[in-house]
């Protein structure tokens, strides 16, 4: 790769401009000049922006290569070099961006859940415990079912109620299965005692979805680098992951203005883009959305895990990691759409 020396001395030789010329243009000494092309000083900015412009050369080709070079320059004597750049690495890949305006159809979908919204408060106290066991396991059965559980519907429901053994399932099917089903019943319990979201009970939410599973890292942030399968995207190193789950929690409280369905999306979504636990980070992200979308009246939004709706879901989340979220916003939107327009029907 070209220095920036080279490519300044290259650009300016192509033009015919002489190193006095140049100087003057810049209104600087051309010594200046000369210790530039020779790699021993390098421009401010503002003089890069006027480099570009007068050599003909792309502005952002010559930012990045002056860039790169003034960080080297400022690290090369740094014990610490390469701990450091990984660092600076992850704070620029995770920065939060300035949120987009919403596309008029999603907003319409939000009118329509806030409607049904209004149903629902008039009816809720016509729903039964064994009502809202139904939905629970088949809750349960669809976010296991994403992640390669292959109990049925039924099984499920045989497992987590009658504690029945299923034949030629493993034993860790069984536990997901026991473990999700008492998650959404903590998650509940914690609505309705009206607590605030906090990183320690989220910690303790992922302690019971790996509990007898993965004692070793059930509520415990990973310390290893992780990679995830069929994704592009490469998770923040390990070593940041506290700090980026400490932002992940300020980042929530500061955006409680957005509409619950929104913010429970976003949750979701930054929670397994972080993917701060060596494994269970979809099923915790998955009842972190919908424990925000309970605080605040709606009901549990129900991600399908057929191989359709889950190739979906995985398509969403895959571009909303390239910063293109409203497909995965829609899709999250969609599903409370159709869960309390179910919800409110059979209690109507």
């Amino acid at each position: 790769m070209k220095t920036f020396s080279s490519l300044m001395k290259e650009a300016r030789m192509a033009k015919g401009i002489s190193q006095k010329e140049l100087a003057s243009l810049l209104m600087i000494d051309s010594s200046l000049i000369t210790r530039m092309e020779k790699g021993e000083r390098l421009p401010v900015r503002s003089q890069v922006v006027q480099l570009a412009a007068l050599l003909g050369v792309p502005e952002k080709k010559l930012l990045v290569r002056w860039m790169s070079e003034k960080i080297v320059r400022e690290l090369e004597h740094e014990p610490f070099a390469k701990e450091m750049l990984i660092a600076a690495e992850e704070q620029v890949r995770y920065r939060v961006e300035p949120p987009k305006a919403l596309s008029g159809s999603l907003r319409k979908i939000l009118k329509e859940i806030d409607a049904y919204k209004l149903r629902l408060e008039k009816v809720r106290h016509l729903g039964s415990a064994k009502f809202s066991d139904a939905y629970d396991v088949e809750y349960t059965y669809h976010s296991n079912r994403i992640e390669g559980n292959t109990l049925t519907l039924q099984e499920t429901e045989l497992v987590v109620n009658h504690g029945i053994t299923v034949s030629g399932k493993t034993m860790r099917e069984h536990l997901e299965a026991v473990n999700h089903y008492e998650a959404i019943a903590v998650i509940q319990e914690f609505v309705a005692d009206k607590k605030p979201l906090t990183e320690r009970f989220l910690l303790a939410m992922h302690a019971l979805v790996l509990r007898g599973i993965d004692k070793e890292n059930a509520g415990k942030y990973r310390t290893l680098q992780v990679r995830i399968g069929g994704s592009s995207h490469i998770p923040p190193n390990a070593l940041i992951v506290p700090q980026k789950m400490e932002e992940l929690f300020d980042w929530y409280y500061k955006n409680q203005h957005m509409h619950p369905v929104l913010l429970s999306a976003e949750m979701h979504e930054r929670l397994v883009t972080i993917h701060p636990f060596i494994d269970g980070n979809g099923r915790t992200s998955r009842l972190l959305m919908n424990l925000i979308l309970l605080q605040h009246g709606y009901v549990i939004a129900n991600l399908k895990g057929d191989k359709e709706h889950r190739f979906r879901y995985y398509d969403c989340l895959e571009n909303a990691r390239n910063d293109h979220k409203e497909a995965f916003l829609r899709l999250i939107a969609e599903t409370e759409l159709r869960c309390i327009s179910e919800y409110v029907s059979l209690l109507e």
